[in-house]
């Protein structure tokens, strides 16, 4: 098998793959990057003082390192996927996703993407609260895989099931990309929150109205509403905000505390999803005629320059309505 992207999460994932016992080969883009993790048996630039499987098979040459695979692991980031995934034109085994985002050209989930760029394939989406290095660490985790085919998410549900990585299915696909994609933007928010001072009463209402409008988008956008409550929507949403490990919550705190946009993105290591998913779930919401005020707002403080205390003041701001 193979996993596509040597970041944190591909890095973890494979690590977890070979200590099942799998044979596994890690792509990255950077050859000299793959190198040094060939040398130190560690990737110290995404996940600091992991040891990696002497066994880890680092291949990179794309073409080489998916020939011959039955299952591949895309976890590129979002604005990289389709590019990767162009490689899988011919493959007919089982492609995961673990990217969580949304393509800004087509409104396609990276599944949806993966329908056109890889016909043949069997898809699922692997997603929940799964910080990388916890997960790299054996902290003891839970996740779901999807598919449209429930004998697909069994086959990666066993896949990646481990004592300390408890593995569920679903066979809401839609549902459970949207959730991972749009908790990112919600992320971004509840940094914010916390980088101007605010306390826990305000991340908590934030949070917590935020994932009526991540239902209300989703279920708009042909997903079922439960999904929203379990571990790719309400789950994948509390860590992500909560964490101090999280990139989203991370470029939200630093922009509340003044930094400015391009600065922050300069100075990232590792692509923090909700920036480019705030514009694809903001043109979503727009072309579903869905009401999303924390997504809207996030996306003007992002895209638009508004300053990050007038978007909190403009969301508490708005008329008073009943809770739904």
């Amino acid at each position: 098998m193979t996993v596509l992207g040597a970041g944190a999460w591909g890095t973890a994932l494979a690590r977890l793959l070979q200590s099942g016992g799998n044979e596994v080969t890690l792509w990255g883009h950077a050859p000299e990057h793959l190198e040094d993790l060939r040398r130190t048996h560690r990737n110290e630039r995404y996940l600091p003082g992991i040891v990696l499987p002497w066994e880890l098979r680092l291949e990179p040459d794309l073409p080489r390192a998916v020939a011959g695979a039955e299952y591949v692991v895309l976890a590129v980031p979002s604005k990289s996927f389709r590019g990767v995934a162009q490689s899988l034109a011919g493959f007919a085994g089982v492609a995961v996703s673990v990217t969580k985002g949304i393509e800004h050209q087509t409104g396609l989930t990276m599944c949806g993407v993966l329908a056109e760029t890889a016909p043949l394939a069997r898809r699922a989406a692997l997603s929940g609260p799964s910080l990388a290095q916890e997960v790299a660490r054996d902290i003891p985790t839970a996740i779901v895989a999807a598919s449209a085919d429930p004998a697909t998410a069994a086959a990666v549900q066993k896949l990646f099931h481990r004592p300390a990585f408890r593995v569920y299915t679903s066979h809401d696909l839609l549902g459970v990309e949207l959730g991972g994609a749009l908790k990112n933007v919600i992320a971004i928010a509840a940094g914010i929150c916390d980088g101007l001072g605010f306390g826990d009463n305000t991340k908590a209402a934030l949070v917590t109205r935020a994932l009526a409008e991540m239902r209300r988008l989703g279920v708009a956008a042909g997903a079922h509403a439960e999904t929203f409550a379990g571990l790719s929507g309400l789950g994948d949403l509390m860590v992500t905000c909560f964490s101090k490990l999280s990139r989203n919550h991370g470029f939200g705190e630093r922009l509340g505390r003044g930094e400015a946009v391009p600065d922050i993105i300069a100075s990232l290591h590792s692509v923090a999803e909700g920036y480019p998913t705030a514009r694809s779930a903001s043109d979503l919401a727009r072309r579903l005629k869905v009401e999303t005020p924390v997504v809207d707002e996030t996306y003007a403080t992002l895209y638009e320059g508004k300053s990050p205390a007038l978007a909190l003041r403009d969301l508490t701001a708005r008329e008073s309505k009943p809770e739904n």
